[in-house]
C-alpha cells in the first residue's frame, strides 16, 4: 500500500482542528507530491518516515496560517532586504554568514523555520523549538558527516542559515534535504508544481511571522540567501526595495564542486551515488543557470550587485562593506569586527577538507577545454577568469 494524500490531509485536519492551508491550491499540489513519493520505490519504513514528514510539514503549514489569524502578523513591514544569490558553491553561504553576525541585521534561522508556530517573537524563554531542532541537526550530521565537509556551517545546528528554498518546505514545491532526510530517496529536481510568486508571498508570510513581536523589528534588517537567479521578477514584485548581491564563480568548479556536495549529502540518505550520472545532472543544470544569467533581462537591474567570486574570497569584508554601501546602509565598526572574528574562529575545514576535482567531468567524457570556451561569453560579460586547480 501506497501513500494516501487524502487520508494524510484528513489526519492533519483532526489533529489540528484547522483547515486553512493559506492556499486553496494546497491540497491539490499535496497530492501531486505524494504520487511522486509513491513512485521512489521505497519499502515499508521509507513509506512511514515519508508520511511522517508530510504530517509534520502539514500540521504546520496550519498551525503557520493560524497565527495570522490569532496574531496581527501580516501587519509586519519587510523593510529593504538584502539577499546573496549565485550559483551553487559560489561563496554565498559564506557571505550569508557574514551578514548574519552584524548585530543590526536578522537572518533566518533553521530552528525557526523548521517550528515556525507560535510566531517566536511571543515564546516564552523556555520554548523547546531551539533544542528539538538542535537534535534534528545531530541527527542530520551523523547521517550525512560529509555534508560538514562542504558545509561546515551546518555545526550551528538549531540557529544555522537556511537558505531561502527552505521557507518553502510546507509547500510542497521543493523537496530539500534539511525537510526530507529522514527519507530514503534522492534529491527531487522536478516534477512538482512550482510557482515562484506563490513562493515568495509564502516567504515573506515566513518573514512576518519571525519579526512579529519583537521589540527590535523596526531597527533590524533581514538579510537572506537563495537561489533567486531563475525567480528575479517575482522577488523584485515582492519585495521591491530589496538588494541583491549577486556571486559569480567558474562554471566549470561550479559544476565539479556541487557534483560532490550533493554525493556527499545523498550518500547518507541512500547510499552509494553514481557519481556519472550526478556529474552529467549537475553540469546540467549549472549549463541552465548560466544560461539563464546570460538572457535574463533583470540581470542588470540597478538593485543587483554583481561581484566576482575570486574578489569576495580575497576581501569578505571589503565586499560586504561595499554591498552595504550599493545597498544604502552602512557597515558599523561592530559588525565589520564581528565578520573579521567570525572569518578567524570559523574555518572552512575545521571538520575536514572538502576535496573534489574537475575530473568528475572528464570521465563522464567532457573535454575541459571545451567547457571553458562554452563558458566564455558568461566569463567575459562578468569578469570570471578560469580557475585554475584540480
Amino acid at each position: 500500500m501506497g501513500l494516501n494524500a487524502a487520508d494524510m490531509l484528513t489526519r492533519a485536519e483532526n489533529e489540528t482542528g484547522l483547515g486553512d492551508y493559506g492556499d486553496d491550491t494546497l491540497p491539490e499540489r499535496f497530492g501531486v507530491a505524494v504520487d511522486l513519493l509513491n513512485d521512489q520505490g521505497m519499502g515499508p519504513d521509507g513509506l512511514r518516515r515519508a508520511a511522517d514528514v508530510c504530517h509534520w510539514l502539514l500540521t504546520t503549514r496550519l498551525e503557520l496560517f493560524e497565527d495570522r489569524n490569532r496574531h496581527p502578523v501580516a501587519d509586519e513591514v519587510i523593510e529593504r532586504p538584502m539577499f546573496v544569490t549565485g550559483e551553487p558553491r559560489s561563496g554565498t553561504t559564506l557571505m550569508h554568514a557574514l551578514m548574519s553576525v552584524d548585530p543590526q541585521a536578522r537572518a533566518l534561522r533553521f530552528w525557526e523555520v523548521m517550528y515556525p508556530s507560535p510566531p517566536p517573537g511571543i515564546a516564552g524563554p523556555e520554548d523547546p523549538r531551539r533544542a528539538r531542532a538542535d537534535a534534528d541537526w545531530r541527527e542530520i550530521n551523523t547521517k550525512m558527516p560529509k555534508w560538514l565537509h562542504s558545509h561546515p556551517y551546518n555545526d550551528m545546528l538549531g540557529d544555522g542559515l537556511p537558505e531561502d528554498e527552505r521557507t518553502w518546505a510546507f509547500d510542497f514545491r521543493v523537496m530539500t534535504p534539511t525537510a526530507w532526510w529522514r527519507v530514503p530517496m534522492q534529491t527531487v529536481v522536478g516534477g512538482l508544481p512550482t510557482d515562484a510568486a506563490a513562493q515568495y508571498r509564502l516567504h515573506k508570510v515566513m518573514l512576518q511571522q519571525f519579526q512579529y513581536g519583537r521589540d527590535e523589528a523596526l531597527a533590524k534588517h533581514w538579510v537572506l540567501k537563495g537561489f533567486h537567479g531563475f525567480r528575479l521578477a517575482e522577488l523584485f514584485d515582492v519585495y521591491p526595495d530589496a538588494g541583491l548581491l549577486w556571486l559569480h564563480r567558474d562554471p566549470v568548479q561550479v559544476a565539479a564542486s556541487r557534483t560532490m556536495m550533493m554525493a556527499d549529502i545523498l550518500e547518507g540518505i541512500v547510499g552509494p551515488v553514481d557519481l556519472h550520472a550526478a556529474a552529467k545532472m549537475h553540469l546540467e543544470l549549472t549549463r541552465a543557470g548560466i544560461a539563464n544569467t546570460m538572457t535574463n533581462p533583470l540581470v542588470h537591474d540597478s538593485r543587483i550587485m554583481h561581484v566576482r567570486y575570486t574578489d569576495f574570497v580575497a576581501d569578505p569584508v571589503g565586499v560586504a562593506r561595499s554591498y552595504y554601501e550599493f545597498a544604502g546602509r552602512t557597515l558599523s565598526d561592530e559588525a565589520a569586527t564581528a565578520m573579521r572574528d567570525y572569518l578567524a574562529n570559523n574555518r572552512g575545514d575545521r571538520h575536514g577538507k572538502f576535496r573534489y576535482s574537475t575530473t568528475v567531468l572528464t570521465d563522464i567524457g567532457e573535454d575541459l577545454d571545451t567547457l571553458h570556451e562554452e563558458f566564455r561569453p558568461f566569463r567575459e560579460r562578468f569578469g570570471v577568469e578560469i580557475e585554475q586547480r584540480g
